[in-house]
């Protein structure tokens, strides 16, 4: 039997991280489990937190060291009238002789434990079933957009961001400013010593007197030091995000009688996905829910994750709605559209048709990225019309994801166009 010894000594700042990267390896099911509760409650927008979990005791019980009693011990039990010296005792059935956990007046039960996670760690741990690649994990859950800008100069820097030119421009400045009175009195007693020197043969004691005063002042001139650390320039840069335009999210989701919260959590995750690569190409997202069943009407997200209707499906009118809405409020010159549906693939017979044409016609035209999710495996009446659809626009995809791991296929192809300019 392996046995895990784990140091639970108190340590200094930033000591204890190999114990708590232990902790998370060791109860990472119990804590996903934690991560996929919270995910549910969660909004879209507040997606990128950190958080904090409560797992049962039960499940972080560890091993503990203690003194046995050693030796051979001889003990009298009183009332006993069934075993006798040797005698084998049975454990206990299960459930029995055990203590229930103390209650409490604050909601929570003594024998939970609760525990904080980071963002990244959050992030790592929601996109673990998806199947994303090690990198777009990384790119998605940690990794912002910025590029470097000049932002003028500074005293400080380091050597290979001196701007010799601006240094050279300063110091000759500096020169000029400093020197430039005591130069004029330099020429004014110039002019008066040649003067002197005219009328007689250079011993007098004035001529005497100011070549004097004309060699002190050449000394100070020349005390006026070539560069000084004041002079000195440095190249500033510094990380601006980059700029980008602003970009609107649709979410349109049947919540018929046919679509179980099962099937809306999936979709959700979906949704999520999305919404986190566009966080990392633009500044400004909106996000519009649209629900439909045989109407469609524009929703919260609480409503839109969690409402249920009874009844048909008629998916042309959410597209209609869609339409109205782009036309209204959000330009195509001013936002980029990106736009995700799920959907069961179960619609009115005659109303397929109208889908069709209302998306090659008056939809796609308008849009930057168009996803369809399927949350079954069987083709449906939304699936043979939208599958005529995605040979003839490029930024057109649909798959079927029956479970967590199948929706990554999806990015996929978006992630192929993340080369163009938004």
């Amino acid at each position: 039997m392996a046995l895990q010894i784990i140091d639970r000594r108190l340590s200094g700042k930033n000591k204890s991280v190999g114990n708590r990267e232990r902790f998370v390896r060791r109860y990472k099911q119990q804590i996903a489990e934690a991560v996929h509760r919270a995910i549910s409650g969660r909004d879209i927008r507040h997606i990128e937190q950190a958080e904090s979990i409560t797992i049962p005791r039960k499940d972080i019980r560890e091993p503990v060291f203690h003194h046995g009693p050693g030796g051979i011990r001889d003990t009298v039990h009183p009332g006993n009238s069934e075993h006798v010296r040797g005698d084998r005792i049975a454990r206990p059935p299960g459930g029995a002789g055990g203590s229930g956990a103390q209650a409490s007046d604050n909601g929570e039960a003594e024998d939970d434990f609760s525990f904080t996670l980071t963002k990244e760690e959050f992030m790592e741990l929601f996109f673990e079933d998806l199947a994303l690649p090690r990198l777009l994990r990384t790119h998605l859950g940690h990794t912002l957009q910025y590029k470097t800008r000049r932002a003028g100069y500074s005293h400080d820097g380091t050597p290979h961001n001196l701007a010799l030119l601006r240094t050279m421009r300063g110091a000759l400045g500096r020169r000029i400013a400093l020197t430039k009175a005591p130069h004029r009195e330099l020429q004014a007693l110039q002019d008066a010593l040649d003067a002197l020197l005219a009328q007689d043969d250079g011993t007098s004691e004035a001529v005497a007197a100011l070549r004097q005063c004309i060699d002190a002042l050449t000394a100070r001139i020349r005390k006026v030091a070539f560069l000084e650390p004041l002079d000195l320039r440095f190249r500033n840069r510094t990380k601006v995000p980059v700029p980008s335009s602003q970009a609107v999210m649709f979410c349109v989701m049947d919540v018929s009688g046919s679509m179980d919260q099962a099937r809306k959590d999936l979709a959700k995750r979906f949704f999520i996905l999305l919404y986190l690569f566009l966080t990392r190409h633009y500044e400004k997202i909106d996000i519009v829910f649209i629900r439909h069943h045989t109407q469609a009407a524009e929703v919260g997200e609480d409503e839109f994750f969690h409402s249920t209707e009874s009844g048909g499906t008629v998916v042309s009118s959410a597209l209609v709605l869609l339409e109205q809405i782009i036309r209204m409020r959000y330009p195509v010159a001013d936002w980029n559209i990106y736009v995700a549906q799920a959907s069961d693939g179960d619609n009115f017979a005659s109303d397929g048709d109208n889908c069709r044409h209302l998306l090659a016609g008056s939809i796609l035209p308008l849009v930057r990225y168009f996803a369809y999710v399927q949350v079954v495996p069987d083709e449906q009446n939304l699936w043979r019309e939208y599958s005529q659809l995605a040979p003839l626009f490029s930024h057109f995809a649909m798959r079927k994801v029956s479970a967590p791991a199948d929706i990554y296929p999806v990015f996929r192809d978006l992630f192929k166009k993340e080369g163009v300019s938004a």
